[in-house]
C-alpha cells in the first residue's frame, strides 16, 4: 500500500516538459468560441457598462439633491 502513494520523483525539466505537454493537450480540448459569438458578447458588456453608468449617475444625482436639500433647509 506504501509503495503505491510513492510519487516518483523527477528533475525540473522532466516535469517542466510534462506540464507544457499537459496544457498542450488541454488547450486542444477547449472549444472556442466563433468571432460572432465573441463580437455578440462583447457588445452586451459594452452596452451594459453604459447603462450601469448611467443608472449610477441618476441615483448619485438624485442622492447628492436629497442631501444638499437636506442640508440647506437644517442649515436655514
Amino acid at each position: 500500500m506504501a509503495a503505491e502513494l510513492e510519487v516518483k520523483k523527477s528533475s525540473f525539466v522532466e516535469s517542466t516538459r510534462e506540464y507544457f505537454t499537459d496544457i498542450r493537450n488541454e488547450m486542444k480540448r477547449v472549444t472556442w468560441p466563433s468571432r460572432a459569438q465573441v463580437e455578440a458578447t462583447t457588445m452586451v458588456v459594452i452596452l451594459s457598462v453604459f447603462v450601469f453608468a448611467a443608472y449610477f449617475k441618476l441615483v448619485d444625482s438624485v442622492i447628492g439633491i436629497t442631501v444638499t436639500r437636506a442640508y440647506n433647509a437644517l442649515v436655514k
